[in-house]
């Protein structure tokens, strides 16, 4: 029978989070009822959370790197295997799989209400220098900054007042928390109802986590700050939706039912998003990998991931089919800039 490939992501994170729940619940609910907050410091809180463990290690081996004591790491750890002796100095806590902005939330209210600046950035979003510690403050000092993103969304963007401004996204960004949850009472949850032009000709669809509070921070007339692209390349670099390949993976279980699932579309059902993020995560997986086994000796065990070989098989058989513009070398790229910064 071939696969409804609609389905098959929403479906593996359902099961992803049933799982989560039963593994995590005890130390949520810790979480919850005993956890204190961070204790007052004026440095950076940096927050992230990790269901494909590779990531957080490789993540968290460059935070240290460039950033050292400067700031101070929290991970929540959504699918219960991430061993923090993998990740010294962060402080890791169990925390069920639920969605994104509720996460963000959680921690913006409860262990970071002592905090002023939160960098709220995606575990597949690589520090590759320290130059990110200075453009942060350099930017709110800037009166009336909310926010600053080192990584925005660029596929479309808010028009208010016949004015056009980048949607900052939530893979990379650093908050005022006094502005974003004390003065403003903003939250991370998405919304219906998002008809800013789109680039790619949609109308009407849904705000992503952060987008409604974009909007609102920008309607108050707060600067939500963007960092330049040749800036924030020299800050940060990553991959795309690698959390998205990490389920497929565990999903599907196997090899052979991996490459199955890549070679049973027509050419032409290559000219969407699903199938091109998902073999573009995969090989950005390959990438992790490699830096996983520098930084700990080892690969992480990972028995359905196929062999480099027969992904480029299919990389080369579906790049023609493509939408004009999306390319899988940027897989490449980000890698060789990522692995050059170990």
């Amino acid at each position: 029978m071939p696969t409804d490939y609609s389905t098959v992501l929403p479906r593996a994170q359902k099961l992803c989070t049933l799982r989560s729940i039963a593994k995590n619940a005890l130390a949520t609910m810790h979480y919850h009822t005993l956890e204190k907050p961070l204790p007052p410091s004026e440095k950076i809180t940096l927050f992230t959370c990790n269901i494909f463990p590779p990531n957080a290690v490789v993540w968290h081996h460059l935070v240290r790197k460039y950033f050292g004591d400067r700031v101070e790491t929290f991970i929540f750890d959504c699918s219960g295997n991430l061993d923090p002796k993998l990740v010294p100095g962060a402080k890791v806590h169990k925390y069920f799989n639920a969605m994104h902005p509720t996460k963000i939330d959680v921690f913006l209210r409860k262990s970071a209400c002592h905090r002023k600046c939160v960098w709220i950035c995606d575990d597949d979003i690589f520090p590759i220098s320290d130059r990110a510690l200075d453009v942060l403050p350099q930017e709110f000092a800037v009166p009336n900054t909310a926010t600053v993103s080192l990584h925005p969304r660029n596929w479309w963007h808010f028009a208010i007042d016949g004015r056009e401004y980048e949607a900052s996204g939530s893979y990379c960004i650093a908050l005022d928390r006094d502005i974003f949850v004390e003065k403003e009472h903003l939250n991370a949850q998405p919304a219906n109802g998002n008809v800013h032009p789109a680039h790619n000709g949609k109308g009407r669809r849904r705000y992503d986590t952060l987008d409604k509070a974009n909007e609102t921070l920008l309607m108050r007339g707060y600067r939500c700050a963007i960092v330049g692209k040749e800036s924030r390349d020299a800050c940060m670099r990553g991959f795309d939706g690698t959390s998205g390949g990490a389920l497929l993976l565990w999903y599907l279980g196997s090899k052979e039912k991996v490459l199955r699932f890549f070679h049973e579309p027509r050419d032409e059902q290559w000219g969407g998003n699903l199938l091109f993020g998902l073999l573009n995560s995969l090989l950005a997986i390959h990438e992790i990998q490699k830096m996983y086994a520098h930084i700990t000796g080892a690969p992480y065990p990972l028995p359905a991931l196929p062999e480099m070989a027969d992904l480029e098989q299919i990389r080369k058989r579906t790049e023609p089919h493509l939408a004009h513009g999306r390319s899988y070398g940027e897989v490449e790229e980000a890698g060789k800039s990522i692995a050059a910064s170990l």
